[in-house]
């Protein structure tokens, strides 16, 4: 270990290659090696045993609305980056919206930038936006160093991004594919959301009828339908739907280039359990039964859905009023994801490897950061969180870092207690006290 500055130790390592005992060794923020846990220590490096708490690479969460510049009393880069190196995360990609102005130019990307500089305790990158009338926009994006770009087939919810048809899909994407770029969509038709009974009020049962299954179905449809004719790559965010599986399944086996993502909420909560007027649960689209729950889980095991990121997505919390048709959909969980999946991963006999594989490996290879990010491996950024899966804790509202804390899962018992997060090599938190920012901002690799 000649060039070695830093050497973490522990009993359980999770590396590409399995879950071991291990030494790692990082000089200048890298990852140099992965040798046996006795592996000698040079007395130039400092040594850092971890003893049994386990290592694992920092989680990348490509699915994060931070709010800042804009719409800051929501979230903004302090907080929100704080709360991600709170739950182990440490490199977070941000939507173009809901902040003001949504990142859709160059110039509002470097808007954008300049606010996070300074603020970003984690990794930052950053999503463009496709709109209605803008394609001219999109390769300008794509050569700025965004990482690719999200539409909504369906009302976004706020005024500033409009959705596409699908005449204005299949330009935006055709556009896309011509540089190579990626589309992440949030899938729901329109037209079925407006044939959907829209009763309002606070019974969460006529919330739930108000965003039905076939509206993801049809929206991912058409969208697999584009994907194919174009050669496209695209995205599904948030699935949330059992009923788009075999859908999906077909098209991969059929060489159609898309991918799909969940979030835990899906995955953690049930639509039975929501309490009537409990609108910390709402979101779009909506969490549904346990059986749909369950077939998420399969298709998680079985590679038909990629990954697992929050689609954080904070407000004040006058703007989660007990009627769900009015209440701001969104839930936030950054500080709490990892251990909110872990604890349903576990319970369902999953291990640490598999969540590390969906909420790092393959979100990172989504973006195209697989070469720096999400494993343990030499040549990688040294970004790690420490776990001590088996200790448990009680969510308090008031014991997190995102600025409003409104969550569904307060109250909750969740396995895994992050004892520390570390940024290229430098532990960023540890046991609640955290660093000055030492977040990079990050762009697509060309």
């Amino acid at each position: 270990m000649p060039d070695a500055e830093l050497v973490l130790r522990s009993t359980r390592v999770i590396t590409p290659e399995g879950t071991r005992p291990a030494t790692v060794t990082v000089s200048a923020g890298t990852i140099t090696a992965v040798l046996p846990h006795d592996a000698p220590v040079p007395e130039t490096a400092r040594l850092t045993d971890l003893g049994d708490d386990v290592l694992l690479p920092g989680l990348v969460d490509t699915h994060v609305h931070v709010n800042d510049p804009g719409r800051t009393e929501w979230e903004g880069y302090w907080t929100a980056t704080r709360a991600a190196a709170a739950g182990g995360i440490t490199t977070l990609v941000d939507m173009p919206l809901n902040s003001l102005p949504p990142t859709t130019t160059v110039h509002h990307l470097r808007t954008k930038q300049r606010v996070a500089a300074d603020k970003a305790h984690i990794d930052v990158g950053f999503w463009g936006g496709a709109l209605p009338g803008k394609v001219k926009d999109l390769r300008p994006l794509h050569e700025a160093g965004v990482f690719g770009f999200k539409a909504f087939l369906s009302p976004s919810g706020v005024d500033e991004f409009p959705h596409l048809d699908q005449e204005q899909l299949a330009r935006s994407l055709a556009e896309i594919s011509g540089f190579g770029g990626l589309l992440i969509v949030h899938a729901e038709d329109p037209h079925h959301l407006a044939a959907a009974p829209q009763h309002g009020g606070p019974r969460y049962a006529d919330f739930l009828a108000s965003r039905p299954r076939d509206a993801e179905d049809t929206a991912i449809a058409s969208l697999i339908e584009q994907a194919k004719r174009l050669h496209a790559r695209v995205h599904v965010l948030h699935l949330s739907s059992s009923d788009a599986l075999p859908l999906i399944a077909a098209a991969k086996a059929d060489g159609v280039r898309v991918t799909v993502e969940t979030c835990p909420h899906y995955l953690t909560l049930t639509a039975e359990e929501v309490p009537d007027g409990a609108s910390e649960f709402k979101c779009c689209p909506p969490i549904r039964e346990a059986a749909n729950q369950d077939l998420l889980w399969q298709a998680l095991a079985d590679g038909t859905i990629d990954c697992v990121v929050t689609d954080h997505s904070p407000s004040t919390a006058d703007l989660k009023t007990g009627d769900f048709a009015t209440a701001w959909g969104g839930i936030s969980s950054l500080q709490l994801s990892l251990a909110a999946v872990w604890t349903e991963a576990r319970r369902r006999g999953y291990d640490l490897a598999d969540v590390v594989r969906w909420m790092s490996t393959r979100t990172a290879e989504l973006v195209g950061l697989d070469g720096r990010k999400g494993a343990i491996a030499v040549g990688r950024d040294a970004d790690f969180a420490v776990l001590a899966p088996d200790e448990t804790f009680t969510v308090d509202p008031a014991a997190l870092q995102h600025r409003n804390r409104v969550t569904a899962y307060a109250g909750k018992t969740l396995y895994g207690v992050v004892k520390s997060t570390w940024l290229r090599g430098e532990r960023i938190v540890a046991d609640g006290e955290f660093t000055e920012p030492r977040g990079r901002l990050l762009s697509r690799t060309p």
